[in-house]
């Protein structure tokens, strides 16, 4: 599938939602509009890190989106950048959205200067594992929790 991204705009707010809520949904955490309100507007935010990409197929459908953040690494003296979400339209699966969405991250990434992108995703969630294994090196980190 042939794809377009960019920058998530104020224009991507009705196609972002079902997409972001959807993400919500796999992961069974609440998919509320409230939560939905206030992502959209970190995103919309110049002054908020929390940035989006949007992945848009031929007919110009926003079918594919991602989240991402700026975060320092102390022990390395360097910026990184964090890919907090990334959520594929089930019918445009497969057909290298997912692949195409995390190379704009690099991409922007790069061009920022920050030394590396980094995510987390479920041990169970395969299909994402095997395009993960194939463009990126997993980590030896595990990852822990605590809930204030």
């Amino acid at each position: 599938m042939s794809v377009t991204i960019a920058p998530l705009t104020a224009a991507d707010r009705a196609d972002w939602e079902p997409l972001y809520l959807g993400y919500c949904r796999f992961y069974a955490v609440p998919d509320t509009e409230e939560k939905a309100e206030t992502v959209w507007g970190w995103l919309m935010d110049p002054s908020n890190p929390v940035e989006g990409l949007g992945a848009r197929n031929g007919e110009g459908a926003l079918v594919g989106i991602t989240h991402f953040r700026p975060y320092h690494r102390p022990v390395a003296a360097q910026v990184g950048c964090f890919l907090d979400d990334l959520f594929v339209a089930p019918g445009a699966r497969g057909g290298g959205v997912a692949a195409a969405l995390i190379a704009g991250v690099t991409a922007a990434a790069k061009a920022r200067g920050w030394s590396v992108v980094r995510w987390i995703t479920a041990a169970d969630n395969a299909t994402a594992r095997a395009l993960y294994d194939r463009v990126a090196t997993e980590t030896a980190w595990v990852t822990y929790e605590i809930r204030p």
